[in-house]
């Protein structure tokens, strides 16, 4: 299983950005059903506090994508 950390260094290659969440991966990994349950720390389950923005959604779709995930 590839790491967080991984997938975040190739969608920062991809995008050319610097910052990124984990929890904007986890966003779009939920999207595409690849989450197997919800973080501990989660304040509302029907509710993200930092949803993945549009602008990075992309480059972390194609990070997944080059890394077999989805």
């Amino acid at each position: 299983m590839t790491t967080y950390a991984r997938i975040a260094e190739v969608a920062s290659q991809i995008g050319g950005f610097k910052t990124m969440k984990t929890c904007w991966i986890a966003h779009v990994m939920s999207d595409y059903g690849l989450t197997t349950r919800q973080a501990a720390n989660r304040i509302s389950p029907n509710e993200r506090k930092h949803p993945c923005p549009d602008s990075k959604r992309p480059a972390i779709e194609r990070a997944l994508r080059r890394l077999g995930m989805i």
